[in-house]
């Protein structure tokens, strides 16, 4: 489907329940994921509302359809003595990529990024998620020596 018309915004209340359509596709291609509604609208809510100006969501919308999502948070590196950025979250819907709906949004998270001074940012990608990656490499993401690692509490 081609889209046109893209306009890239902070999302709002009503966009959760399509938002979590959408992670719920991107949960079905990443292995450490699976798709909960109510977590990921939970989640999506405590973003949506964060009051303190560090976190963003930010959908593609035509017309009234959004079309792909992208997340970014920002925290306190001691590696780089300030702001840096977690972008996650990044999913066009599957009819719509390879438009540059997703390049955009990553401009956009960037953009934004650069206002909190964040001198950084970074994201975890599915190893197994050739797309993703060939995607990320293309909009000029590189690959780190770190592994993520995780103890759920």
């Amino acid at each position: 489907m081609t889209i046109t018309n893209i306009i890239i915004r902070p999302a709002c209340s009503n966009d959760i329940p399509r938002l979590c359509d959408l992670l719920s596709d991107l949960f079905v291609q990443e292995t450490d994921f699976e798709p909960d509604q109510g977590r990921q609208s939970r989640g999506l809510n405590l973003l949506v509302h964060d009051q303190s100006g560090r976190s963003l969501v930010l959908v593609a919308a035509s017309r009234d359809e959004i079309v792909g999502m992208c997340t970014v948070q920002t925290l306190i590196s001691t590696a780089e003595g300030g702001p840096v950025g977690l972008v996650e979250d990044v999913i066009v819907r599957a009819d719509c990529r390879g438009q540059g709906i997703g390049a955009k949004l990553l401009d956009t998270a960037i953009a934004w990024s650069k206002t909190k001074n964040v001198c950084r940012l970074q994201l975890l990608a599915d190893r197994e998620n050739g797309p993703a990656l060939a995607f990320y490499s293309t909009c000029r993401w590189g690959p780190t020596s770190l592994i993520c690692l995780r103890k759920y509490l």
